[in-house]
């Protein structure tokens, strides 16, 4: 809990300070405006020091705008709450001169101070015991300001009655500050709250839309099983016969004189053996767990059997493979093969859509460091660049309406991450894109 409470600290002082040097320098305006328009008391009040007091409302508000124009530097953003204490300081301190060469506790200018403590409370409301500081400061100036007089304090009811104003103003502005504190820490943790609410919300989402496309995905899976076990009992058997048919063919004295004969009886054993791995790989394909499997395969009997499923898309483009070394990986090998049928896939939709001269679908692999390194590259029209960070997110996709739902590259995306992987992209348009993954080699320890 402590852990946590430690990033919000740190961001509400952050937070703090931005609104305390935009507070600074508003209120540092707004007194160099009232000191200045201070001249038409004096007037009013005291016109035989007018002169005088003009000079010294100049002065402060020379000293307080180059108060203002620090906090405009790097050295004043760091260090705004001291040049603010000073230079606010500056008009308590010229308001106490002007008691001092008046009337002293009789002056009607002690009310300036008072404005000024309320004004550090409200204007600028910081911690309270910056507050309660300017404000002892506030009453030690009025104090010196009346007791050095000639004469020192000739109406002492008057100077405590005054005093005690000061003081109620100072106790009112030290309590405005704390609840003003008080309330803004709440109100940022409220909507750090709300932030931390929302971005569970966002995951949450994406994770209920990474189950949707699951789901969706094991009813594909469980229409294609059924599918599948209705075909390996339907077919298997005329396939089977068929296959009895063309060996005792192939044994007859007649098929043996034609060497043309024998050819085509090659070419009918060898369609039909493809339809028998064609039927057996939709059955490996189909029929899944709901947890993933953790058995040892040859990452090449994977593609096989995905280049085999995936025969009607990539019809007339070349599959070209780079397997160097032992493929022999752990994980699921249907979920692979789902993953190849959908990078081959998307391979070949881009190549079609593009209208590529000599299309191309690379599939390579190599080990590095216990993982089997695989990569599925095209030489298609690639990915936009604004595409490309968002080609993994659920329901995102380029295709037009009724044409897939965006949910492919993201079950991918998850296939790859419970094998403790990673799936990437890489694209450059116009020339190429390149799916990457990798997975455990099966005595690898991953």
């Amino acid at each position: 809990m402590e852990a946590a409470a430690t990033p919000v600290r740190g961001s509400y002082a952050r937070e703090l300070s931005g609104f305390h040097l935009m507070q600074s320098r508003a209120c540092a305006v707004t007194v160099i405006v009232l000191v200045l328009l201070g001249i038409v008391l004096d007037y009013a009040v005291y016109p035989q020091l007018m002169d005088r007091f003009a000079l010294a409302r100049v002065i402060t508000s020379a000293a307080v705008l180059l108060g203002l124009a620090l906090l405009y530097t790097r050295f004043g953003r760091r260090h705004v709450h001291a040049i603010t204490f000073v230079w606010l300081t500056f008009p308590q301190v010229m308001i106490a001169w002007m008691i001092h060469v008046t009337q002293g506790e009789s002056s009607l200018f002690y009310a300036g101070i008072i404005l000024t403590t309320f004004a550090v409370g409200t204007l600028f409301p910081v911690g309270f015991m910056y507050t309660l500081g300017f404000g002892m400061l506030t009453l030690l100036l009025y104090w010196l300001a009346c007791v050095t007089r000639p004469g020192g304090v000739i109406d002492h009811g008057q100077f405590l009655f005054h005093s005690t104003i000061i003081l109620f103003a100072v106790a009112a502005s030290t309590v405005y500050t704390y609840y003003n504190e008080r309330g803004r820490r709440q109100l940022f943790e409220l909507k750090d709250e709300l932030a931390r609410k929302n971005g569970e919300l966002e995951r949450t989402n994406s994770s209920l839309a990474e189950i949707k496309g699951q789901m969706l995905q094991q009813e594909k899976m469980a229409a294609l099983g059924t599918l599948s076990a209705g075909l390996l009992h339907e077919v298997n058997n005329p396939v089977n016969f068929c296959m009895m048919a063309i060996d005792v063919a192939l044994e007859e004295p007649a098929a043996k004189a034609s060497p043309m004969l024998l050819e085509c009886l090659d070419d009918a054993k060898q369609g039909m053996q493809r339809v028998q791995y064609i039927v057996s790989d939709l059955k490996t394909f189909a029929y899944r767990n709901e947890a993933m499997q953790d058995t040892a395969f040859l990452f090449e009997r994977a593609l096989n059997a995905a280049v085999r499923l995936v025969g009607h898309e990539t019809k007339g483009i070349p599959i070209r493979r780079d397997l160097q070394g032992e493929t022999l990986v752990r994980g699921d090998e249907a979920a692979i093969i789902g993953v190849l049928i959908n990078l081959l896939g998307n391979a070949a939709l881009a190549l079609r859509k593009g209208g590529r001269a000599g299309p191309e679908i690379e599939v390579g692999a190599h080990q590095q460091d216990g993982r089997l390194r695989i990569w599925v590259h095209d030489n298609g029209p690639g990915i936009a660049p604004e595409h490309l960070s968002r080609v993994f997110e659920p329901f995102f996709t380029t295709r037009e309406v009724g044409q897939g739902l965006g949910l492919g590259l993201a079950i991918c995306y998850s296939v790859i991450q419970r094998h403790g992987g990673q799936l990437t992209a890489e694209s450059v348009p116009g020339e190429w894109t390149r799916f990457t993954f990798d997975l455990p080699v099966a005595g690898g320890g991953q």
